[in-house]
């Protein structure tokens, strides 16, 4: 093929070099009318351009290249069914339009954009290109090529079978693609599949062609990886970014955002306690999330929804003042004491020593129970750490009763000689 392309040169080369002397020929008669200066005695000839400046420009370049070579290129022609692309040589290379254009007919690209392309084959000095093996431009011949070369090839999911789906190639031409190799994760229903066009590799090929294996996925992954090194410039922890929830676990939530999947972790869906994520998110939601870590080297990324909604703590001084009173729900116990959830993100330790009363407690399931609302006195905040102390509203009640029936009796005795209840309530909350 080199040999007889190299042949083809041979009357273009001779046209060249023939150009060149004509040209040459005429500098000399121009030179000898216009370009002789005579100066102080002296004779100079200018020379628009040297013979060796012309020979240099005249040269054509030998560029050869094997099938299933990649090269970036640059599309400097739009034909009505071909797209030619500079080779960096003097014989340009072409692509089927057809592989520029979507479903509705639209050309995606114009004149002077930049594309990888993979060569194909020869034929009297046109040198065919491709983008991926289509459905219509390929033959069965191209398969092997596209195995060993690496060369995308694009198929119709026809149905699902044993172990994966039929994928229909160019022409009759059938080829096998694993559960596993149709993308990234496993897929539940194959109606959402069937008659979809996709790209493919060529994972097997033997015998003859009758067996052939495609993976989509290799592609899915490449495409991540390119898009990975774009994202490494332009993606930052702590920037917000919007994804779409692609799955639902029970330790958190996958979503997919600005090219790369991580995990919202079930302690970052919310300030509070999430016991049931989907009565949170639902797969195919939008939402606004915050980059909490990227590991591009290992591909983990994780983000954190919880950052998009107000911190209760940013109002907890003001909303829950040192005294006040207030309902909670006993969300867990513990030997040490009770966890109440004053609101979504809000817990108060609520100490064993406020729930054994008259009698002595070993654990706070032996006064509470899961789930039990309860009056609540916030009795200290610790805005920094987080932490909020918590009494029994009930307790304090119980204070002031007491108060109340010894400042009763004892002024009953002493004939109301000890001053208000007030004074007295004061001064026994202020010992304690």
């Amino acid at each position: 093929m080199r040999c007889k392309e190299a042949a083809d040169r041979i009357p273009q080369t001779v046209n060249l070099i023939s150009g060149v002397a004509g040209k040459i020929m005429d500098m000399e008669d121009d030179i000898i009318e216009d370009d002789i200066i005579e100066e102080n005695g002296k004779v100079e000839e200018t020379f628009g351009e040297s013979f060796e400046e012309l020979l240099k420009q005249s040269e054509v370049k030998a560029t050869f290249f094997q099938p299933g070579q990649e090269i970036e290129t640059t599309i400097i022609q739009i034909a009505d069914e071909w797209v030619f692309i500079d080779t960096g040589s003097k014989s340009e290379g072409v692509i089927a339009l057809n592989e520029f254009k979507d479903e509705e007919g639209n050309i995606s690209i114009k004149t002077g954009d930049t594309v990888r392309a993979y060569f194909l084959s020869s034929h009297n000095s046109e040198r065919l290109f491709t983008t991926k093996l289509s459905l219509e431009s390929t033959g069965k011949e191209f398969l092997e090529d596209a195995y060993h070369n690496g060369i995308p090839v694009q198929g119709v999911v026809e149905k699902e079978v044993k172990g994966g789906y039929e994928i229909r190639l160019a022409g009759k031409t059938r080829a096998f693609c694993p559960f596993s190799q149709l993308g990234l994760g496993r897929i539940e229903d194959s109606s959402t599949v069937t008659g979809s066009e996709l790209t493919f590799r060529v994972t097997q090929y033997g015998e003859k062609g009758r067996n052939i294996v495609l993976s989509h996925r290799a592609i899915v992954e490449q495409e991540r990886e390119k898009r990975k090194l774009e994202l490494k410039d332009s993606l930052k922890v702590g920037m917000t970014v919007t994804g779409t929830v692609t799955s639902i676990k029970k330790f958190g939530a996958f979503i997919e955002a600005d090219g790369i999947e991580g995990l919202i972790p079930v302690s970052e869906l919310s300030w509070g306690r999430v016991d049931d994520i989907e009565g949170i998110l639902s797969i195919g939601q939008k939402v606004e999330v915050v980059i909490s870590s990227l590991d591009w080297d290992n591909n983990k990324y994780s983000f954190s929804l919880k950052e998009k909604l107000p911190d209760p703590w940013d109002t907890i001084i003001k909303k829950y003042p040192e005294g006040s009173l207030h309902k909670g729900k006993v969300a867990r116990l513990e030997k040490f004491g009770a966890f109440i959830t004053l609101e979504p993100g809000i817990d108060g330790l609520l100490h064993i020593s406020e729930l054994g009363k008259e009698k002595r407690i070993n654990h706070a399931r032996e006064a509470l129970t899961a789930g039990q609302e309860i009056d609540v006195r916030i009795n200290g905040i610790d805005k920094e750490k987080r932490r909020l102390s918590l009494g029994l509203a009930s307790n304090e009640k119980d204070e002031e009763k007491e108060v109340f029936e010894s400042f009763s009796s004892a002024s009953s005795k002493a004939g109301g000689s000890f001053g208000t209840l007030g004074d007295l309530l004061k001064t026994k909350l202020t010992k304690k």
